[in-house]
């Protein structure tokens, strides 16, 4: 059976050149085949001009195929916890907190991601596509930090929290450790934390 590839961008993966062929070959048993060559070629060139006209503007998908964010897309905030100062990217939006740290590569010192909830719950963590591995904070409204915990990159084990909060910070694993941040400490920044 011949059967033409089409690019799947068209929407169409297979066209068969041999539906409605008579053996006969005479003219009026061609015509199925033209129709089909004619429409394979009308895709074909679709395709091509749709995706060279798109190639430009292609960029890797995230979560639900949107644009993944690169660092310095997100808005930012600066964070203290006791002499410690943090630049952190806040994701406040379903679409941020979705992708998170997802793709990155690596942090610069002192920087993570703030996630930020409308309400008050039990929100749960996985490191999906998340290439570093991290450690995490969970806090209240005030900042009071309930939990750390430590991620593993690229795992989907859940990490969550022992009591409701509206925030969490990611850092670079064993920031928290590393700077002697525990349970019991306040984080100061946070909008309409303190």
């Amino acid at each position: 059976m011949n059967v033409l590839h089409v690019p799947a961008a068209s929407g169409a993966s297979r066209v068969n050149l041999d539906a409605g062929v008579r053996a006969d070959r005479s003219p009026s048993s061609r015509r199925p085949l033209l129709r089909a060559l004619r429409r394979a070629a009308a895709v074909t060139f679709a395709a091509l001009a749709l995706g060279g006209s798109m190639a430009a503007l292609a960029q890797p998908l995230g979560p639900a195929d949107r644009p993944i964010k690169q660092p310095g897309e997100f808005p930012t905030v600066q964070l203290s916890v006791g002499l410690n100062l943090i630049h952190a990217e806040v994701a406040a939006n379903d679409a941020d907190r979705e992708q998170g740290l997802m793709y990155r590569k690596s942090l610069a010192p002192n920087s993570g991601m703030l996630f930020v909830f409308d309400e008050r719950a039990g929100h749960c963590f996985w490191m999906k596509n998340t290439l570093i591995p991290l450690s995490i904070a969970f806090m209240g409204d005030d900042g009071t930090i309930s939990d750390i915990d430590e991620m593993a990159a690229e795992t989907e084990n859940n990490h969550c929290p022992t009591r409701a909060g509206r925030y969490a910070l990611e850092m670079e694993q064993g920031w928290f450790t590393k700077h002697g941040i525990r349970p019991g400490m306040q984080i100061k920044g946070l909008s309409g934390g303190q």
